[in-house]
């Protein structure tokens, strides 16, 4: 089941959905609107090894918009930080930003509960196409849990992605054991 505007506002009330900044003009039907930060990264190396530490380089998305170009994954972060406590949250894409060629997630849609964050966003686009920092870029739907959770995401000693943060951040696969 997928919270309703309603739901959504009475979960902030209790504290169960955290979005900062939150502005309710962005609360959809069953959604809400969140924003690309000014940050951007990508990685430097052309081959990528999923068995190493893969570093990126950030950069700031300027003023006039940054064209992002095909055969590149760029990594964004939301500008909204948000924390869910009882609820799968999933971010997908703006149908608008979809028309525009841009894929927000190659895979990493669906948090986790207990995930406190921004989201990292795993951009890329079909032809060049500029984007500006503050667009809308996805949006946030929240699913009702099914039973008890055992390990909330920030609880886990093992999760690779709980420091705060408002820059892209890389991909921690090499720290899983293969």
């Amino acid at each position: 089941m997928i919270l309703s505007d309603t739901r959504i506002l009475e979960e902030i009330e209790k504290g169960t959905i955290v979005i900062s900044p939150f502005d309710r003009k962005y609360l959809g039907t069953n959604s809400y609107d969140v924003h690309l930060g000014r940050h951007l990264a990508t990685y430097k190396d052309r081959v990528l090894d999923a068995r190493r530490h893969n570093e990126i380089e950030h950069f700031e998305i300027p003023a006039e918009g940054y064209i992002l170009q095909p055969g590149t994954l760029y990594l964004g972060v939301t500008e909204e930080y948000t924390e869910t406590h009882a609820h799968v949250p999933f971010l997908e894409g703006k149908s608008s930003t979809g028309r525009l060629g841009i894929d927000i997630h190659a895979t990493a849609g669906k948090g986790d509960v207990g995930f406190c964050n921004t989201w990292t966003l795993e951009i890329s686009c079909a032809q060049p196409v500029r984007v500006y920092a503050g667009m809308p870029i996805g949006q946030l739907i929240y699913f009702v849990v099914e039973g008890e959770v055992a390990t909330f995401y920030n609880k886990k000693g093992n999760a690779k992605y709980n420091n705060r943060t408002v820059k892209p951040v890389e991909s921690m696969m090499w720290r899983n054991e293969f």
